[in-house]
């Protein structure tokens, strides 16, 4: 077994069990997801899997499509139990879900897409971004950092150097680590007000 294979192995154990701990938060009733972030997700990574195996990128493929089926999971299971509020950011970041698949079909070109993809993926990330901040204790921060290990053991793997390798996975890490760094520091500052109070 070679270093890639491991490292892509150990990728995709670790978003399956991010995945696990997060579904099974939300069931529990802990962890509300915001829907429309993992419903644009769910396209997207579905997008950019297309993209990378068009490309031959299989190292980023495997990853995307781990991360496919884990933000399906979680979009299916939070639709019973997350917060399906639709407010005017979801819409905007909706439209801007459209617009990216509309531009990728338009182009037809992989690194576009995954280029497009990464845009629109941040826009529909704001939903969660802004309830990670209002509410981190209806997030789940040890799902996010695994995530972020397994980006990081995919980018190891990676030995073609194109952009449709590289790019969804740097950003993918950068996203990751944003989000458990909000969660972890604002439920710690929510505590530290509390014990003030």
């Amino acid at each position: 077994m070679n270093l890639t294979t491991i490292l892509v192995s150990i990728s995709a154990i670790l978003a399956i069990v991010g995945t696990i701990f997060y579904l099974e938060s939300i069931v529990r009733g802990k962890t509300k997801p915001r829907i429309v972030s993992w419903f644009i997700w769910s396209m997207l990574t579905a997008i950019a899997c297309s993209a990378s195996l068009a490309e031959g990128q299989f190292s980023t493929a495997i990853f995307l499509f781990c991360s496919s089926m884990a933000t399906i999971s979680i979009a299916l299971v939070g639709w019973k139990h997350g917060n399906k509020k639709i407010h005017l950011v979801d819409i905007f970041c909706l439209l801007g879900a459209m617009f990216g698949i509309t531009m990728w079909l338009a182009f037809d070109s992989p690194a576009i897409a995954i280029l497009v993809t990464i845009s629109t993926d941040l826009l529909g990330g704001i939903p969660t971004i802004l309830h990670s901040w209002k509410k981190p204790n209806e997030e789940l921060a040890i799902t996010y950092i695994l995530s972020f290990i397994s980006v990081t053991c995919t980018l190891l793997s990676v030995s073609d150097w194109r952009i449709s390798a590289f790019a969804y996975p740097i950003y993918s890490m950068i996203m990751n680590l944003l989000f458990s760094l909000i969660i972890v520091l604002r439920k710690r500052s929510l505590k530290t007000k509390k014990r003030q109070v």
